[in-house]
């Protein structure tokens, strides 16, 4: 069985150089990594079973909330914002930690180098940037919620 923190070097390796599959051997072992939410595979020697680990958390980890559904969105009102997208699959925390304000809320000015949200993906925490000035029109995900790769996140009003 491949050691997790080979597994999480290989994750950080494929976020960093923006890679969405990786295949490797080492002698019985094979691992494929793809990024973008479909599962990860790691296959172990005949002997063993082939382990899955799911992109987004089973139903038995997320507690169902029932809500009412969204308001339909003006579409006057989001003309001209710029959408800051996840760059992966995991899940979204608004603030550093359960104590701490969130990073961004609707309002708050925001630059290209400015830490808008964290995503969690594989015990992993990645700060996500907002790489466009504004301000913050609308916060699209909610905190402790799963995200997609390319889900929008938040809407930004250019300055």
């Amino acid at each position: 069985m491949i050691d997790i923190r080979k597994l999480e070097s290989l994750v950080r390796l494929m976020v960093e150089n923006d890679l969405s599959e990786l295949d490797l051997k080492d002698g019985e072992e094979t691992v494929t990594v793809k990024r973008g939410g479909k599962p990860v595979v790691l296959a172990a020697p005949a002997a063993a079973p082939a382990l899955a680990l799911a992109a987004a958390p089973s139903p038995v980890a997320a507690p169902a909330v029932a809500s009412a559904p969204p308001a339909a969105p003006k579409a006057d009102d989001d003309a001209g914002c710029i959408a800051v997208e996840s760059p992966m699959v995991g899940t979204f925390y608004a603030t550093p930690g359960p104590d701490k304000p969130p990073f961004a809320q609707v309002g708050t000015q925001v630059g290209p180098e400015s830490i808008v949200c964290l995503v969690e993906a594989m015990k992993i925490f990645n700060e996500i940037k907002a790489e466009k000035s504004g301000t913050i029109h609308k916060i699209l995900v909610k905190s402790g919620q799963p995200v997609e790769f390319g889900q929008k996140l938040f809407l930004i009003k250019p300055s």
